[in-house]
């Protein structure tokens, strides 16, 4: 079976819709939102492009909205100073949000115009805690002069189960560390210069792989609904209804498959490693009972995952999976 064919039964098999999976892609994350500081410091001059830093960070959103592939995404847009919702949550329309950035101002006064990041995000936890999960919001800012409460205590205490990542244009150690400190929320976040992205379309096409997507060929599929519970490696029904479909696709895999297996990251780097393993094996097994040749299937234990948010029960639940990857 052709590699096109192998991910249309994929994507069906995991129950994505067809808009989900497309010329070799599959999006890693459901839905997003860019959450962009309009605070009077970044209406402020970059020094390297002498642009204000709004109108390089407009510049790069737009090249990000044109980048991300046609997969069927949700997303919205928010702005901090002032809190402000600038596209509602619903199907991402690429048209539409170019225009939304585009409306966003570069010339507000510089002075007098703080960035309540905490507060903003405080304002914006109910409509994130909504969005289709695995969700990420892109943060676009400098750090600079934050009221109100700290942005970190307001992602904590929110209990918000997305991946933040961070569009930087930081340019002073102050701003930069408030960024670093939301960064280590997330073991999954990317964080980027805005300037190096509007400079160097490889970078911002990188950037956009990591954050939105990944290739069948290269990269590995999460098998949607082989989840397991915490300190398992046991199937559940429903993840062997799934795996029964999945093993009539994979006997059509020339080069057969690779599996591998994670855990959240709870316990010792020793016992996840383990745990992973018979996860892994715990899936092979399954397919070779289905009928399957034990030897073109690889299963390998990756230990503990950072995919998706462990701070979090469902987050962790996700982190607790299954991957598959044609060779």
């Amino acid at each position: 079976m052709k590699l096109k064919s192998l991910i249309a039964a994929f994507a069906m098999v995991l129950g994505l819709s067809t808009a989900a999976y497309a010329n070799g892609l599959v999006r890693t994350v459901d839905s997003f939102d860019y959450l962009v500081d309009y605070s009077g410091s970044m209406m402020m001059t970059e020094q390297e492009i002498k642009m204000p830093k709004m109108e390089i960070a407009k510049e790069v959103l737009n090249k990000i909205t044109k980048a991300i592939p046609d997969l069927g995404y949700k997303a919205s847009m928010h702005t901090l100073a002032p809190a402000h919702e600038i596209v509602a949550y619903g199907d991402f329309a690429p048209a539409a949000m170019e225009e939304a950035v585009g409306s966003l101002q570069s010339d507000l006064a510089i002075y007098g115009r703080k960035t309540p990041l905490g507060n903003g995000i405080n304002a914006f936890a109910p409509q994130y805690e909504q969005m289709a999960r695995p969700t990420a919001i892109i943060l676009v800012s400098d750090g600079l002069n934050n009221l109100g409460i700290e942005p970190v205590k307001s992602i904590v205490d929110n209990n918000i189960g997305a991946c933040f990542h961070i569009i930087s244009f930081a340019d002073s150690a102050e701003g930069q560390a408030t960024l670093d400190e939301i960064a280590k929320i997330n073991d999954c976040t990317v964080m980027v210069n805005g300037v190096d992205l509007y400079k160097d379309d490889a970078a911002l096409n990188d950037f956009v792989q990591k954050v939105f997507y990944a290739g069948l060929a290269n990269d590995a599929l999460v098998l949607r609904g082989v989840n397991f519970a915490f300190d398992s490696a046991v199937l559940t029904d429903e993840a062997k209804e799934i795996l029964g479909d999945v093993a009539v696709i994979i006997k059509d895999a020339a080069n057969g498959v690779a599996l591998q297996g994670w855990t959240d990251s709870v316990g010792t780097e020793a016992y996840n490693k383990a745990l992973s393993q018979r996860r892994a094996e715990s899936v092979k097994a399954y397919l070779v009972q289905e009928g399957l040749d034990a030897g073109k299937i690889e299963a390998k234990g990756m230990g503990k995952s950072f995919k998706y948010d462990n701070s979090n029960a469902d987050g962790r639940y996700l982190n607790r999976r299954v991957e598959v990857l044609v060779k």
